[in-house]
């Protein structure tokens, strides 16, 4: 998950891309092992790249490079953990039942609705089972 509210700006946006673009290089894609999806969200979400959508480094590499950065103020962690588990950890956008999923998030800042965000990591630690959720902070580089 990837925030793309407007605290994050162009710069930084463009650094995590090219963070992630180099983290995945190193997972085991090209063999099948491994997936990846990106939901980019702000006050609202949405799937920027399914788990099925690129079976190769190269291709996946290339779509996040093209992710155009459209957030709006507003961060909702809550809900974008929300759309994950129902939307995109499915097996129709290409979760697999016997691989472990592990969700990501990539933020500027806090959730405006803390509550909600903690309730879905909750939710998401007791019924995604076998799922890993890391939070990872980020800050401005200036």
């Amino acid at each position: 998950m990837v925030d793309e509210s407007a605290s994050v700006g162009i710069a930084n946006f463009n650094l995590m891309k090219s963070f992630l673009s180099q983290l995945v290089a190193r997972l085991d894609i090209d063999s099948g092992n491994t997936r990846v999806g990106l939901a980019a969200f702000s006050s609202y979400v949405g799937t920027a790249i399914n788990l099925n959508a690129h079976s190769t480094v190269a291709r996946l590499q290339k779509a996040i490079r093209s992710l155009p950065k459209a957030g709006s103020h507003g961060i909702n962690i809550g809900t974008a953990l929300a759309y994950v588990r129902t939307r995109m950890l499915t097996s129709a956008a290409g979760d697999r039942s016997n691989a472990l999923n592990v969700v990501a998030v990539f933020t500027a800042g806090r959730s405006y609705n803390v509550t909600a965000s903690r309730v879905s990591i909750k939710f998401a630690e007791l019924y995604m089972s076998p799922v890993e959720i890391e939070i990872i902070m980020t800050r401005e580089t200036r």
